[in-house]
């Protein structure tokens, strides 16, 4: 069993994902890109949250090339169960890890919103 909120509130954690660890961390089991730059992303917990990217999508940053929809919605869930892009679709990341840009699954649950 994981620790209390109050545990990781204690080691510098915001609220939010303090919250989220005490109530235990989900995984990634699947993710649709959506025509307006959010992702749908669903959970082992059965839930099915939003998460929008428009934000993220900065020009100058790693996640430049996603400003495109057709790069956009070539995501998808790698074997940690991260959200992540293929920088080139023709590189193997597990070969080339500098190819990929991935997202940790537990910002992903605590920045998105419940659908």
């Amino acid at each position: 069993m994981g620790n209390s909120m109050e545990y990781y509130l204690s080691k510098g954690f915001d609220e939010k994902m303090a919250a989220y660890y005490a109530s235990g961390r989900k995984k990634i089991l699947a993710v649709e890109p959506n025509p307006n730059f959010t992702l749908t992303l669903h959970f082992d917990n059965g839930e099915s949250r939003s998460l929008d990217m428009r934000s993220t999508l900065q020009k100058g940053t790693v996640f430049e090339p996603f400003m495109q929809y057709d790069n956009f919605k070539r995501v998808y869930v790698d074997d940690c169960n991260c959200v992540a892009w293929d920088i080139d679709p023709n590189v193997d990341s597990d070969e080339v890890w500098s190819n990929k840009v991935d997202l940790c699954p537990d910002c992903c649950y605590v920045d998105s919103i419940p659908i």
